[in-house]
């Protein structure tokens, strides 16, 4: 085995069983190199994919002038020549109409000095024309409009050609992941196919006598697993291929042979259980002659009992084609907590940036929003804590954060009416009722 804690600002007789949190974060991600195996997929199987390279805009984005509005287009040279004619300060400006232009039917004729034409939403400006007025705002007749000239100012209510986006421009970025406004633009461009990395593959399971699946029977001293439960809920949210290898009993042969599975099979390898001092934990045991451990415990509540590490193949592979599993990489380890609460707090601050990483996508960090505390929060300095809250808006329109009933890290009932973790920092202590503290809000989390 060997447990590394060669990090800056984590000195060598660092406890490494209560690991701060950040440091443990940088340590996940000097062990992470990204998926390099890319696919091309049609546009729409991209949504929640990583792109593997760079998309340049194949055109002008618009591809040419056009009206922001239902209206009448013109020069604004007839502003001009409208305010020099006039002796009054605000001048009256009559256009006479020549033409209609539609979207995807633009007004080929010429249009004068003094002349106008409809035009509607998105369709092309006629080329000597550079404003356009709403309809509402001008006097109509058979063949004229009429309207004042301070009602409008040149250029207005039109968009340039390639004011969003220039032939050539980056429209999206390697590393990004592909949202639904993206599609959109995507397909504005014309793009039909799109190269993105290969998803991530995690395999997880639980481990525990206990543990029953939920539809079996309950025997005295069992309960049914929730946490696979849980981790395929928020595997599927980060768009990962997944392999549930069930529940794994407390034996070493098990254990062993679902860890040689999930490395054949899998990049990652997620359990729940079994990583801590207890007798019948033996995940540590093997992961002694199986691999190495980066660390194994966290300053941190709940989800102190998680250890990192990576798995090394049994033999190696021949390299294998793009978007088939490179068996000669070590597949990297998280052994979650038990307790259903933990699995999601160390899934969330530590598991969820690392898949990112790996699969090769833009740092992500997750927004922290000021709130004000309800109540007094106990805290003591050298762990992170994050209290599961619920927070809304007082009448002052301020955030405002209260912990949910009890903060037990089996406690999934209150986990669910939550909608926010409470941020307590490493050295943080006590926090006052209406003290200010960070929160972390579920949405787009979980």
């Amino acid at each position: 085995m060997t447990l590394s804690n060669n990090l800056p600002g984590c000195p060598a007789q660092h406890d490494t069983d209560a690991l701060p949190v950040n440091i443990a974060q940088a340590l996940v991600r000097q062990w992470i190199s990204p998926l390099v195996a890319t696919e091309r997929v049609p546009l729409r199987e991209a949504l929640g994919r990583v792109l593997a390279s760079p998309i340049d805009s194949p055109l002008a984005v618009p591809a040419h002038d056009n009206s922001a509005m239902d209206g009448f287009a013109f020069s604004s040279a007839a502003l001009q020549a409208a305010s020099a004619a006039s002796t009054s300060s605000v001048p009256e400006l009559e256009l006479a109409v020549v033409g209609r232009a539609l979207a995807g039917h633009p007004w080929r004729g010429d249009v004068g000095s003094m002349q106008c034409v409809r035009i509607t939403t998105g369709a092309w400006l006629p080329d000597a024309c550079d404003t356009v007025i709403p309809h509402e705002q001008v006097e109509q007749t058979p063949h004229a409009i009429r309207f004042s000239a301070a009602a409008v100012r040149g250029g207005a209510n039109c968009r340039r050609a390639g004011e969003d986006l220039q032939a050539g421009q980056i429209a999206l970025t390697a590393g990004r992941i592909v949202r639904a406004a993206d599609l959109g633009l995507l397909a504005s461009l014309g793009i039909s196919t799109v190269n993105v990395r290969r998803r991530l593959r995690v395999a997880f399971f639980s481990t525990g006598d206990e543990l029953r699946s939920p539809g079996e029977p309950l025997d005295p001293g069992c309960v049914y697993d929730s946490n696979r439960h849980t981790l395929f809920a928020l595997l599927q949210r980060m768009n990962c291929d997944t392999l549930d290898l069930g529940i794994v009993r407390d034996e070493p042969a098990a254990l062993d042979a679902a860890l040689r599975t999930a490395v054949a099979h899998a990049d990652v390898v997620l359990t729940s259980g079994g990583v801590s001092a207890g007798e019948a934990d033996f995940t540590q045991t093997l992961l002694q002659t199986r691999g190495e451990i980066a660390f194994r415990g966290l300053a941190l509540r709940p989800g102190r009992p998680l250890t990192f590490g990576r798995i090394h193949p049994d033999k190696p592979a021949e390299s294998p084609a793009d978007g088939q599993l490179d068996t000669t990489r070590a597949t990297l380890f998280f052994g979650l907590p038990g307790n259903p609460v933990a699995v999601m707090v160390t899934f969330a601050l530590i598991v969820r940036d690392a898949l990112l990483a790996l699969a090769g996508a833009q740092p992500q960090p997750v927004t922290l929003l000021g709130a004000r505390s309800r109540v007094l929060l106990r805290k003591r300095a050298g762990r992170t804590e994050y209290p599961r809250g619920i927070a809304s808006r007082g009448s002052d329109g301020q955030w405002q954060v209260a912990p949910t009933g009890s903060q037990s890290s089996g406690a999934l009932n209150t986990m669910s009416e939550a909608n926010c973790f409470i941020v307590l920092s490493h050295e943080q202590t006590d926090v006052s009722p209406g003290e200010m503290v960070d929160i972390m809000l579920f949405d787009g989390l979980f």
